[in-house]
């Protein structure tokens, strides 16, 4: 790779692609977008490098978590995390099943799929914002429909994950779910659950490039303590539209590389 010609210059562009990208994630989400093809940089195979990033970004999304406790909907937690278990799970266990020139290949498309997702989701939560006004409680959700809604989802999540919250944020609407608090916060709950039962299983694995995931691990965790200082203060349109130039263009690179391959 071009980096490991120039001595220290791959953990400078680390450093500041994890820190971009925890801003990202505080202000508007999407910081995947950044991070993920900086593994791959730093010349990390492609599932290695699905990998680590989703462990060095994980810290962000707990403490999420404890700032959105107060909105989980409590009688959901079995099966969301049942479901989270198993999809979680199973994704991670594809994702290091599938070889690297073939997730290689699928790296545009998914970064694409997760830029789409992420560009619909403002409309969409504003849709939601909207209907939640004149919702005064919950309703009673089927446990079991819920569990198969999710579980693909969820899979999706172990095995890449861009634009995976979303989805969840969706399916829970369409159950009847409709206070924006609680929905963003049980969307917190199955990426949360998701993701570190992905974590564990690359783990376990030996999937984990370590010195690069402590690394962004710290600096995508300070990017986040900035980012959320500044959030209030810049229009979440204008972010919202920056994520999705981003990854546009970052699928483009990948496509393009594609070719020259």
């Amino acid at each position: 790779m071009f980096f490991e010609h120039i001595p220290h210059l791959q953990y400078i562009w680390l450093v500041a692609a994890s820190t971009i990208a925890g801003v990202m994630n505080a202000m508007a989400g999407g910081g995947s977008f950044i991070s993920f093809p900086a593994m791959l940089g730093m010349g990390v195979p492609p599932v290695q490098a699905n990998a680590t990033n989703t462990v060095a970004l994980w810290p962000g999304q707990l403490t999420s978590l404890a700032t959105l406790r107060g909105d989980v909907r409590k009688d959901l937690l079995p099966t969301i995390a049942i479901t989270c278990v198993l999809g979680g799970v199973l994704g991670a266990e594809v994702l290091l099943h599938t070889r690297q020139r073939t997730f290689l290949h699928m790296i545009p498309w998914l970064i694409l799929g997760g830029t789409v997702i992420f560009g619909i989701s403002g409309p969409v939560s504003k849709w939601l914002r909207k209907r939640a006004k004149h919702v005064e409680g919950e309703p009673p959700i089927p446990r079991l429909w819920l569990a198969c809604a999710l579980l693909p989802v969820c899979f999706y999540i172990g095995y890449f994950g861009a634009g995976g919250g979303f989805l969840v944020m969706t399916i829970l609407a369409l159950f009847g779910m409709e206070k924006m608090h609680t929905l963003n916060a049980m969307k917190v709950v199955a990426a949360l659950l998701s993701n570190l039962c992905a974590i564990v299983t690359f783990i376990f694995q030996g999937a984990i490039v370590w010195h690069y995931c402590i690394v962004s691990m710290l600096f995508a965790a300070l990017g986040g303590w900035v980012g959320a200082r500044f959030a209030r203060k810049v229009n979440g349109d204008v972010l919202r539209a920056i994520v999705v130039a981003t990854g546009c263009l970052i699928a483009a690179y990948f496509f393009w590389k594609q070719t020259q391959g």
